[in-house]
């Protein structure tokens, strides 16, 4: 009797503990999925967010162009393609000229280009005209990086030389901010090559002196003058004929006519006898 009495008891009691344990799932289930809820939101908002839109990282390009132009009058071509640049916000750099060319470098906005070599284009015949940029995008983002990065490595060692105290902490500190200074300024010139690369573009400007064409022939006078020139190449080559051959002469007829008169003096003899 007393046997089942304790059988029927341990039943109970695992019933009231299944019931309760499941209970207290199903209540942790319930508190736990609105947190999932809510945590979930946060984390899809932030995923839109850090994805960037195509087309909005800004692109870094250093445009360059060459241009090459023939024309009458090469000093006037160079000295209107200096106020052009001067003009359109640029300046003139290296230049080299001869009698029948000239060169110049010229440096204008990267935004105005295209305008520039259009108008140097009306200049001259254009010959030759390309236009190249590189793209300098991951250079700029790696020396701002690399900037901001040694600009506060320079505040930390300027904190901790205000902190110093004994001499040799002042003059280690000291050592090492000279040195990150140096690094400092070198990316700080670096930043500023790159900036004034993108923002001015440059142009390779070459002029060749363009040959007058040739009066067309007619008129007496032109035919006259057309004679003379024949005329003397006529006796310019025939003097040169004579001097080729005159060693030739030399060489053969003073023996031919010692021959040639050796046979008639010995001709007139004949009859003498």
């Amino acid at each position: 009797m007393r046997t089942r009495w304790r059988y029927a008891l341990a039943g109970a009691a695992v019933f009231l503990l299944a019931g309760c344990s499941g209970n207290s799932a199903d209540s942790a289930r319930s508190a736990v999925a609105p947190a999932q809820q809510q945590g979930a939101a946060p984390r899809q908002g932030n995923a839109q967010a850090s994805v960037p839109a195509p087309g909005a990282t800004d692109r870094k390009l250093a445009r360059s162009a060459r241009l090459e132009l023939t024309t009458p009058k090469t000093d006037d071509v160079v000295s209107r393609a200096k106020a052009i640049a001067t003009g359109a916000g640029g300046y003139p750099g290296q230049e080299s000229a001869t009698d029948d060319s000239a060169s110049l470098t010229l440096s204008v906005p990267a935004e105005k280009l295209d305008s520039v070599l259009d108008q140097l284009g009306g200049l001259g015949q254009v010959k030759r005209r390309e236009i190249s940029a590189q793209d300098v995008t991951a250079q700029v983002v790696d020396v701002d990086a690399r900037l901001a990065t040694q600009r506060a490595s320079v505040d930390r060692m300027r904190a901790l030389l205000a902190k110093a105290q004994s001499v040799s902490e002042i003059a280690s500190v000291e050592s090492e901010l000279t040195s990150r200074q140096a690094t400092l300024e070198s990316l700080e010139r670096q930043q500023a090559s790159l900036a004034g690369q993108v923002a001015m573009a440059t142009v390779s400007l070459s002029v060749t002196k363009q040959e007058a064409p040739a009066a067309p022939a007619g008129g007496f006078l032109s035919g006259l003058s057309g004679g003379w020139d024949a005329f003397v190449a006529f006796c310019n080559g025939l003097v040169r004929v004579l001097g080729v051959l005159l060693p030739f002469a030399i060489a053969f007829g003073i023996p031919a006519g010692a021959v040639f008169w050796w046979f008639r003096r010995r001709r007139g003899a004949r009859p003498a006898e």
